[in-house]
């Protein structure tokens, strides 16, 4: 971490700011808000906890910018399949892109927006709220690029764009519960191509 960034009052910050926060996802990702003790966080993030808040804020702040780097990285393929010609196209790349980010051998199994959920004390409720927003935005964005297949043609007009983006969606989320529990990728792209099977066709 040799970088050296400006910190307050412009006294240099001795460390890599982007690294860190990068290390920080991948602390949240493998053990959820609340495994990630703060001396966890520290150690993989090469600081200490003052230089964590003065960086980042409390621990809450940080996982709002992890959670953030993780959409815009790995959790990325969701933007980009919404971007697809159809919709068949869509659920077929959100699933190969949720088996891909979930299974891949440089980081953890699973997925941050359902790890980082499993807090169970009053302390994470915010974190809990977070997440299923953050779960809702993503199934909000995919019901209304069904909505524009429903319209243009390519689903027909009786399917349900709602009904159809929650059970992507819920399928996606239940890849990233299998993964974490060390079900294969073959396995799992296997059963995302079943599911699609059925799917509506104009």
């Amino acid at each position: 971490m040799e970088k050296k960034k400006s910190g307050p009052m412009g006294r240099p910050r001795g460390f890599d700011a982007d690294e860190a926060l990068e290390r920080a996802v991948l602390v949240f990702w493998e053990h959820g808000y609340e495994g990630a003790s703060l001396s966890c966080l520290t150690d993989a993030m090469g600081i200490s906890t003052t230089s964590m808040y003065a960086a980042f804020g409390n621990k809450e702040e940080l996982f709002r910018k992890a959670l953030k780097r993780y959409s815009d990285g790995p959790g990325g393929y969701l933007a980009r399949a919404l971007e697809e010609p159809t919709a068949l196209d869509v659920a077929t790349a959100i699933l190969a892109g949720t088996v891909r980010t979930t299974t891949r051998s440089a980081q953890p199994n699973g997925c941050l927006g359902v790890q980082g959920a499993l807090a169970a004390s009053d302390s994470g409720r915010e974190v809990r709220d977070l997440l299923a927003a953050w779960r809702n935005d993503g199934c909000s964005g995919v019901r209304e690029r069904f909505r524009r297949a429903v319209d243009d043609g390519d689903l027909p007009p009786e399917a349900d764009p709602g009904m159809l983006a929650r059970y992507v969606t819920t399928l996606a989320f239940g890849i990233a519960v299998q993964a974490a529990s060390g079900v294969g990728r073959d396995e799992l792209q296997e059963m995302a191509d079943a599911a699609l099977r059925a799917w509506p066709l104009s």
